[in-house]
């Protein structure tokens, strides 16, 4: 795995925009800008790409062949040490046929940060071309007037003061957010309550079979390496010729992985049909745990909860431990994770702990 160098205050971080940009609102673009000022403050310089106030695409800032350039250009310049993305979005897997990763893999390796609808370059940037990445937030969110400790986490794994991650008291459900409050700080009402599963099998007395259970754990201390990021954008890279899964996962078959991922549009019956088909092509052999953040859409349908989306391909199917409801993904605070990263994973009563600095510390 090829970490970046860490960032030191004096260096340049770009900022690109190859999902959304902050122009799709107003208050949106009155935050970025605020990040950018907060930056400044923290000691570092910005650069900003030309698609960060473009508007032309669908789902993304511009046409797919302009958010490519933008991204291979400021990946590939020398002037800036890492990049992060202004913002998610819904289509940025089609730049991809326009990116040149073999360049990318000539390249010395930079930090791309980014969630969501950037899971097609954190994960890509990873699987393709052995560089780790961060799972983390966007630009935009640092413009909120006094930082969450999640985003000092984010800044910690930048400048390498901190490889660990952990959850966080409370999360949001509702932004406060909007054209009046563009610099709204998270609001945290709810209560964090991860869950842990372990497997557990059972013979039967009449058929002698062995069957694999789940039980609910206070405690699960686990090793592997860090993969993952949305699962809506995951399963669309499935058999494409960018599921560089399998052989990533045979160049480091003695690790394992470990799994993390999260849902935004997909809702219970889709993320379970999301896991099947990762399944079947092969992506979560040699799993060592799984990891999942609290789906945006998670209500129960008919009678499928979001548990029971996840457990039966995960926790019974391949008899690892399996964290639910962690803080990653679409409801805020998430935990800055580094794909690529050896790391253990420690829960313990309700705190979960991921250390990714095994190789780097």
């Amino acid at each position: 795995m090829r970490y970046p160098g860490f960032i030191n205050k004096g260096d340049t971080i770009a900022f690109v925009s190859p999902s959304f940009s902050p122009a799709t609102e107003q208050f949106r673009r009155e935050c970025f800008e605020n990040s950018l000022k907060l930056w400044k403050k923290k000691g570092f310089k910005t650069e900003v790409g030309f698609n960060a106030y473009e508007k032309k695409g669908v789902g993304i800032s511009n046409v797919p062949e302009e958010c490519a350039r933008e991204l291979m250009e400021s990946y590939v310049n020398q002037s800036n040490k890492a990049l992060i993305s202004t913002s998610g979005g819904e289509l940025m897997c089609e730049i991809l046929p326009f990116m040149d990763f073999d360049e990318i893999k000539k390249a010395p390796p930079k930090w791309f940060m980014g969630f969501s609808d950037n899971t097609n370059f954190t994960f890509l940037l990873t699987t393709m071309c052995d560089v780790a990445s961060i799972y983390g937030p966007n630009g935009g969110s640092f413009g909120m007037k006094k930082w969450h400790p999640y985003l000092e986490d984010a800044l910690g794994i930048l400048t390498g003061e901190s490889l660990v991650a952990h959850n966080y008291d409370f999360y949001e459900i509702e932004s406060l957010k909007n054209a009046d409050n563009p610099f709204a700080e998270l609001n945290c009402t709810e209560e964090t309550e991860i869950k842990c599963y372990l497997p557990y099998h059972v013979k039967s007395s009449k058929t002698k079979n062995v069957h694999v259970k789940v039980m609910l754990t206070d405690e699960a201390e686990f090793e592997g390496r860090l993969l993952g990021g949305c699962l809506d954008c995951l399963v669309n890279m499935v058999g494409t010729k960018y599921d560089y899964v399998n052989r990533f996962i045979n160049r480091y078959v003695d690790d394992g992985i470990i799994w993390y991922l999260e849902a935004c549009d997909l809702n219970v019956f889709s993320i379970r049909r999301a896991m099947w088909q990762l399944e079947q092509a092969g992506w979560f052999r040699n799993a060592k745990g799984f990891i999942f953040g609290r789906p945006l859409n998670g209500d129960k349908i008919m009678n499928l909860n979001k548990n029971d989306a996840v457990l039966p391909t995960t926790c019974i199917g391949h008899s690892v431990p399996v964290i639910l409801d962690a803080d990653i993904g679409h409801l805020p605070p998430s935990m800055p994770l580094i794909n690529g990263a050896l790391c253990k994973v420690q829960f313990k009563d309700g705190t979960l702990v991921v250390d990714m600095g095994v190789e780097l510390s």
